[in-house]
């Protein structure tokens, strides 16, 4: 018998990176719905950046972390405390101050 990692860690691994990809879709909307309905001021556009570069550290971030809970699982080692949600909460939180400037400016 061969030793195969239980299928429900490995579904719910899977359902985490698909909320990671859901997480920057969702940024890249909102990205492209600053680039094309606000004013093109300087604010817009890096608040349009800023937008863009937080959905590429979410989908980064979410596939090393399914990669590395995927090797966790099939070693049978502890799942790594990765730096994926730290890295993401501080994107939007730059994101949500960088709003807050252009909704002023």
């Amino acid at each position: 018998m061969t030793d195969h990692p239980d299928v429900r860690f490995s579904l719910a691994n899977e359902r985490t990176f698909l909320a990671y990809e859901r997480t920057a879709v969702g940024l890249v909307a909102a990205a492209l719905a600053v680039f094309h309905l606000l004013d093109p001021s300087w604010s817009q556009k890096v608040l349009g950046i800023l937008l863009l570069a937080s959905a590429m550290v979410a989908a980064a971030g979410g596939w090393l972390r399914y990669r590395q809970a995927d090797q966790a699982i099939r070693t049978g080692r502890d799942l790594p405390t990765g730096t994926s949600v730290h890295v993401l909460a501080a994107a939007v939180l730059v994101v949500v101050v960088a709003a807050g400037i252009s909704v002023v400016v």
